[in-house]
């Protein structure tokens, strides 16, 4: 009985300890030596459609038994590719620079027939989706490690890697010990706190000044600065004399004492900047002027410190900049690593949401779609946006069918618009569309896109190359041709007739003549 309970713990603990190892993989190159090595953790969560406006998702993780059938490696580039189950693959391509490498593409292919994984989909098809991640500046002798969790979200697809150590260029057949981690695992350093200290320019015992008058000395307001004043040591004035203490401090508004004395005494009171008083010190400061006549402050100012109330005039509003002309993006699609482009598209796009208007920026832009028979999508995911264009095969000619925009404004304005029922960029199955000048086009009451140096065909691409172009300006041009030619055989009209009566008219007269 013991003896049972006692393997079935083992047994629970020694499957717990593989599945928290992950995926582990070594690939070889010809020479049966040690190129690249891998060792990871991944998990999936797929959505797909099991009826009509139904969608479900499958969440599976990648499994530690796989196969690294496609898996390359050379000095400049190699390929981490792992098949598994029914038809599903997982690979990562690198790319070295000098003795850094990055990663160019992570590519995920799925089979929506795999019941075991996708029960009930409508579709048999095989979707590929791609993703560029930020793994960047990795030491080709080191290992890329990432225990943090890495997710990489796309419309239909979310993929988390965790675990992760990977050494995509082994040197000498063995894997190195210096480790390169990634920004979520190096913790933030904490900044030591900062000591001030700081002196306040109100003392302990306030400003008295020690002359013999009939009343006390007293001031409409007490000496008060805005922001303190630091000294490197004690300030102490150990001089007397027999003219006034001026304090040399600039303020807003100064209130001026009235006294009666041989020079005026002046006080600052609040002042904006910090102030200097070349007479302030941590001890009290003590004046010892005499004065012939009593000191008297009066109560009542002869005239309020007066505000200027002259009012500047508004600024000018500054004209809003034109945008410059948005970068022309290269988007190329796909099935599998190893195919040809099924779907090409090359251009500058620009969004006019409302009244704010910005650029679509292609760098560091996900490209994910899907191509079939009779249709095909282009979906752009950049770090604000997400575009997803459907094109359609109607009677031998594809067009642009439906966009569907996402995102937010460069001032965090979320917005979501879609249109199904557009006829845009119309051109032959075999042929592509092109358009260089700027094109607009309003597809909502809150949306216009603008077009740059516009090229696309996402149908029937051969050798992964554009097919000859139908150009947009053929458009304006078709209409011109035989309005020319019927204005041409209209004058031709017009001179035959002209000549005929000439002629006519001449015949009649010869004949009036013979009479």
């Amino acid at each position: 009985m013991y003896r049972c309970a006692t393997f079935v713990v083992f047994l629970v603990l020694g499957i717990a300890i593989q599945l928290s190892n992950g995926t582990e993989v070594n690939v070889k190159d010809k020479d049966n030596n040690l190129c690249l090595y891998a060792k990871l953790m991944v998990n999936f969560k797929v959505s797909y459609e099991v009826a009509v406006n139904e969608i479900l998702t499958a969440e599976f993780d990648l499994p530690a038994s796989v196969a690294s059938d496609g898996s390359t490696c050379d000095n400049i580039s190699s390929t981490l590719k792992l098949n598994f189950g029914e038809g599903h693959s997982w690979s990562v391509n690198f790319t070295t620079e000098g003795k850094l490498y990055h990663v160019d593409t992570i590519t995920f292919s799925y089979n929506l027939s795999d019941a075991s994984i996708f029960p009930n989909s409508t579709s048999t098809e095989t979707t590929t989706i791609y993703v560029k991640p930020q793994i960047t500046d990795v030491g080709v002798d080191t290992c890329y490690s990432c225990k943090s969790e890495d997710t990489y979200e796309t419309d239909l697809v979310h993929q988390t890697l965790w675990n992760v150590l990977i050494q995509a260029f082994v040197i000498n057949n063995s894997t190195s010990e210096n480790i390169t981690p990634c920004a979520a695992d190096v913790s933030p350093t904490t900044p030591a706190a900062l000591t001030t200290t700081t002196d306040s320019t109100t003392t302990d015992a306030p400003v008295t000044n020690s002359t013999t008058t009939d009343a006390p000395v007293t001031t409409d307001a007490p000496v008060t600065t805005d922001a303190p004043v630091t000294t490197d040591a004690p300030v102490t004035n150990s001089t007397t004399t027999d003219a006034p203490v001026t304090n040399s401090t600039t303020t807003d508004a100064p209130v001026t004492n009235s006294t009666t004395t041989d020079a005026p005494v002046t006080n600052s009171t609040t002042t904006d900047a910090p102030v200097t008083n070349s007479t302030t010190t941590d001890a009290p400061v003590t004046n010892s002027t005499t004065t012939d006549a009593p000191v008297t402050n009066s109560t009542t100012t002869d005239a309020p410190p007066t505000n200027s109330t002259t009012t500047a005039p508004p600024p000018t509003p500054t004209p809003t900049p034109t945008l410059p002309a948005p970068t022309t993006g290269k988007y190329m699609l796909q099935p599998d690593v190893n195919s040809t482009a099924c779907l090409l598209a090359d251009f500058g796009l620009r969004f006019k949401i409302k009244d704010e208007e910005m650029n679509f920026e292609p760098n560091g832009t996900a490209v994910t779609g899907k191509c079939e028979v009779n249709s095909s999508e282009l979906v752009l995911t950049s770090s604000t946006v997400t575009i997803k264009f459907t094109f359609t095969n109607d009677t031998k000619k594809f067009r642009l069918h439906a966009l569907n925009v996402t995102g937010k404004t460069s001032s965090g304005v979320a917005f979501s618009v879609a249109n199904t029922n557009l006829s845009l960029w119309e051109a032959a199955v075999g042929s592509s569309y092109m358009c260089n000048k700027e094109q607009n086009y309003t597809i909502s009451a809150d949306l216009s896109i603008y077009t740059f140096e516009l090229r696309v065909q996402p149908l029937a691409v051969k050798k992964g190359i554009f097919s000859t172009a139908e150009d947009c300006q053929a458009d304006g041009d078709s209409f011109l041709v035989p309005i020319a030619v019927g204005v041409s055989l209209l004058v031709l009209i017009l001179i035959v007739l002209l000549a005929y009566f000439i002629g006519r008219k001449r015949n009649m007269t010869v004949g009036y003549e013979s009479f």
